[in-house]
């Protein structure tokens, strides 16, 4: 379907008639060149779908288009989230939100705290109800799920079938896609940039750096590198990174085009306004806070710690609060090493417990941007975190303690631990709204120039081919695509995952079946606790009676023996 799609523009420019069609006349000259027929074609459609310059012009329909949802509490959930919620509240935009609608199996493999969904209307009426706790806004956006699939193996969630077609063609205006070389790593089907006027990529994750921690990961890097040049170059007009800490890209430009949400604004404001007052603001020392991945800075963040506590002899107490794939690895390798690092589970960085915290250490080299660092300073904290292009737009800000070599991370963290952080200015604090983000995503996103005319067309023979490529089911399983994904099921909620798909030829298929195992485990974890009170009362029976039996053989009074037998029950 795509590869034709992306072929028709050559038979459509070939015989002229859509040309005709659209000026109204017929031109001998141009029907004779097959080459000026084409040129004549492609400017037509450049005019055409450049009738809206600007994403500023009244009457705009936005697609965001991302590869996770709330409640899984990762970046790629919350942040294109909150980028429809502003974008929504100007009235003369119309937003829609396009979130991966998982299985249940799925959703219980993926979502915290047991919490799933029978139907995408469920989550749906989540996932407003938190964005508008979050932002204060009335959060108009319109809400879709396409099918997606969890694949353990990669820790992600991967698009089932086209997912082009679960926006309306009326309303195929522009796509913010949220990942773009996630989505389209497997896309077969319609091109995005066919269908829409305007294709925004965002660039969230440093997949580079993820692949080159692996097994063979110079291998997969090298491809991965390829990959998503390509798939960026044929699915998008613009591609903004957050950061340089991710690969070069064709039509590139870098932007920190997320902010905070208002609640973390205000705990900074209450913080500020209590210290002017004398009082002690912040009860606890240092914590992180992220999913527990090795490549989510965890590595990064035992080695200096360790390093820390070598040098200085100050083994550190530090908070950890996160949950993911690697939690037993990370608690057993930090247990090993005798670090004072407490995992407290899963919790939002809003969270009223978090708040009084003085310190985040975010050691991460595999992030493009970190949000958790960006809601850390504005709510008043010190951040220690690296000198790495992610932490760029962070480097302004007095409370971001940047540090270049394991010295330099112990002076950091002393410095933040015997001093108080200084109150973010007005001006400073407006940097990190995302009213000021989502002001630097629309100017970023408008399109100064549109691409020659070779460059199209190579562009066309390279979304060809990749369509071509992602159409043969066998190839796609040995990517690591999973089985009977290319096509989109009946409905969104048909598709059921197979515990047999654990990934593809440079997958870690260990990880999938370690999740899979996991997952069996906790399903059976309640059956066992429902036995148990079955079995209470007779040992309850007879831990009275023992109790009763002593205290009289102590010469106990009926008052005591009344007061252990309510004990023990």
């Amino acid at each position: 379907m795509g590869s034709s799609s992306s072929l028709a523009v050559f038979a459509r420019a070939a015989n002229g008639q859509e040309l005709e069609a659209a000026d109204g006349a017929e031109d001998a000259d141009a029907q004779a060149s097959g080459y000026h027929q084409m040129s004549d074609y492609l400017d037509l459609l450049h005019q055409r779908k450049r009738a809206k310059v600007s994403l500023r012009d009244p009457g705009r329909s936005v697609a965001i288009v991302t590869t996770a949802s709330l409640p899984w509490m990762t970046g790629t959930a919350v942040n294109p989230l909150l980028r429809a919620a502003y974008l929504a509240n100007n009235e003369d935009r119309q937003v829609t939100l396009l979130l991966p609608w998982l299985s249940k199996p799925d959703q219980e493999r993926v979502f915290p705290n047991s919490v799933t969904f029978e139907s995408p209307a469920d989550q749906e009426a989540f996932v407003r109800e938190w964005a508008q706790k979050r932002t204060g806004l009335a959060c108009s956006f319109k809400v879709r799920f396409y099918p997606g699939r969890y694949a353990p193996e990669k820790g992600s969630i991967l698009p089932v079938g086209d997912i082009t077609q679960y926006i309306p063609d009326a309303e195929a205006d522009v796509a913010v896609l949220e990942e773009p070389e996630h989505l389209n790593w497997f896309h077969h089907g319609r091109r995005w940039t066919d269908k829409f006027q305007h294709v925004v990529g965002v660039m969230h994750t440093n997949y580079l750096d993820y692949a080159r921690r692996e097994e063979r990961g110079h291998i997969k890097e090298a491809l991965l590198r390829h990959i998503n040049a390509w798939v960026c170059r044929i699915y998008c007009h613009k591609v903004i990174k957050l950061s340089d800490a991710v690969q070069p890209l064709p039509r590139e430009e870098t932007m920190f085009v997320h902010g905070v949400s208002p609640n973390f604004l205000r705990v900074g404001e209450a913080k500020a306004a209590a210290a002017a007052e004398g009082q002690r603001v912040w009860g606890k020392g240092a914590y992180f806070l992220g999913k527990v991945l090795w490549a989510k800075g965890y590595t990064e963040l035992l080695q200096r710690l360790q390093e820390h506590s070598s040098a200085t002899g100050d083994n550190v107490p530090v908070d950890v609060f996160g949950t993911g794939p690697d939690l037993q690895e990370v608690q057993h390798a930090a247990c090993s090493s005798s670090l004072n690092l407490k995992f407290n589970g899963p919790r939002d960085h809003a969270d009223s417990t978090l708040q009084d915290y003085k310190v985040f250490i975010n050691p991460s080299l595999s992030d493009v941007v970190a949000t958790t660092t960006a809601e850390a300073l504005a709510m008043g904290k010190f951040v220690v975190c690296a000198d790495h292009p992610s932490n760029k737009f962070f480097a302004q800000f007095p409370n971001c303690l940047v540090y270049r070599t394991p010295d330099e991370f112990s002076r950091c963290l002393a410095h933040a631990m015997r001093n108080e952080p200084q109150p973010l200015s007005p001006e400073q604090l407006r940097r990190l709204t995302w009213e000021d983000a989502t002001e630097r995503f629309l100017q970023v996103a408008e399109l100064k120039q549109s691409p020659p005319l070779h460059e199209q067309l190579l562009d066309s023979l390279l979304a060809a081919a990749h369509q071509s490529l992602t159409g043969m089911e066998g190839l796609r399983v040995i990517a690591g695509a999973g089985a009977n994904t290319r096509d989109c099921p009946a409905t969104v909620t048909a598709y059921m995952p197979s515990e047999s798909d654990v990934g593809g030829l440079f997958d870690d298929s260990s990880r999938a079946k370690q999740i899979y195992r996991q997952t069996k485990a906790a399903k059976a974890a309640p059956q066992v606790q429902q036995q148990a009170p079955q079995q209470q009362p007779a040992q309850q029976q007879q831990q009275q009676q023992l109790a009763q039996q002593q205290l009289m053989a102590r010469g106990g009074s009926a008052v005591t023996v009344a007061a252990a037998v309510a004990a023990a029950a």
